[in-house]
């Protein structure tokens, strides 16, 4: 799924919280929910400026939306310029967040997946692991990534029910158990 954050603005400057919480009425109104878990393009194409205030009150308050109400959306930020990225960059450090940020190419396919923000060192781990390993549960993680500090499944289910709520990994039910796996299909920079 796609959304164009310069049509739906209708403006290629961005700003303010007021201005934030219309768009995020607009992109509330103008998106459904998919049967399968579904990355959602917020894409940035021709957006010059697009400010903190206004980043925090439809991109951010969207992707906690849609994540608190485990929605089979993934929101995650496309074709941002620099001075987006860096608005969004310092946005996400201020409040230890992070997201996921991409580019599309001209047929719509994922490049240069990236996590912007920051994770403690111990879901940067979680996340690395889950790019890495394709799909995976906290069992799996428990036994082949605990053996030096014995770390408890328990803590790994918390970590990867923490990413997921963030929008980094895909959470899928089985059940009453749960497993986890990249959001894009090639691995993402976890740097």
């Amino acid at each position: 799924m796609h959304v164009s954050f310069k049509g739906l603005a209708n403006n290629t400057v961005l700003s303010g919280a007021i201005n934030g919480k219309r768009l995020l009425g607009q992109l509330l109104a103008s998106v459904e929910e998919p049967a399968e878990p579904t990355p959602l393009f917020l894409d940035f194409a021709g957006v010059e400026v697009a400010t903190a205030s206004f980043l925090r009150e439809s991109v951010v308050r969207f992707r906690d939306l849609m994540r608190g109400k485990r929605s089979t959306l993934y929101p995650v930020v496309a074709n941002a310029d620099e001075s987006v990225l860096e608005e969004l960059n310092v946005l996400m450090g201020a409040d230890g967040d992070a997201m996921m940020c991409c580019r599309l190419d001209d047929k719509g396919h994922v490049t240069g997946a990236t996590l912007i923000g920051s994770l403690d060192p111990k879901q940067r781990l979680t996340f690395n692991l889950v790019n890495h390993l394709g799909e995976t549960d906290a069992g799996t993680l428990m036994r082949e990534h605990s053996k030096d500090e014995a770390i408890k499944q328990t803590a790994w289910n918390n970590r990867l029910a923490m990413l997921a709520s963030l929008g980094l990994v895909v959470e899928l039910p089985q059940g009453r158990a749960k497993r986890y796996r990249p959001l894009f299909a090639e691995k993402a920079d976890g740097h």
